[in-house]
């Protein structure tokens, strides 16, 4: 669902001016506009955990890294198990902007920040809706799970989220520990 705009135009000018070649599966993209027309296989995944007022979740959430997974991400899947979801990490913490275009079920939409905190929701985004989810300032990831489950077990803004992801981005950078 995360559909950045850049990269998504830049996509689209790059194919249009011949600048650029990609072979895509055709089974999944449409072969002239390279847009997906299929679920995704399933990515990589790992357990996330959420702390609330009300206890810890855990969920199985696969990883959308590059641009191509981020670009389809949930889209064209009929359903999303109430403990699954899908983690989109960025590069660098930005500014996040979604929707649900061929996205088939509702999603509540987490942006997570760089301190690892909820920093917004957005519950139940409607689907197929081409209308911009955003996550009102710098997101170090976006996280979409089953729609309603936020308000179903309690987790609201500022709950701490927490994966081997996540921790791997808030890292200090090696040069920046002390030696000993």
């Amino acid at each position: 669902m995360n559909r950045q705009t850049f990269g998504t135009l830049f996509l689209s000018l790059a194919l249009a001016s011949g600048g650029l070649s990609l072979t895509l599966p055709a089974s999944a993209d449409d072969a002239v506009t390279g847009a997906p027309t299929a679920a995704q296989p399933p990515l990589p995944k790992e357990t996330l955990t959420i702390t609330s007022a009300s206890g810890k979740h855990d969920f199985t959430v696969e990883k959308a890294t590059t641009l191509r997974q981020q670009q389809v991400g949930e889209m064209f899947r009929t359903s999303l198990p109430a403990d699954q979801g899908m983690l989109f990490l960025w590069s660098a913490p930005q500014q996040s902007d979604m929707w649900m275009e061929n996205t088939l079920v509702p999603l509540d939409i987490v942006f997570i920040d760089a301190d690892g905190r909820i920093q917004s929701i957005t519950e139940n985004a409607v689907p197929q809706s081409l209308a911009r989810i955003s996550s009102h300032g710098p997101a170090m990831a976006t996280l979409e799970l089953q729609g309603g489950i936020t308000a179903k077990l309690g987790i609201v803004v500022g709950d701490r989220v927490t994966s081997a992801s996540l921790e791997a981005k808030m890292a200090p950078p090696a040069s920046a520990k002390k030696s000993h």
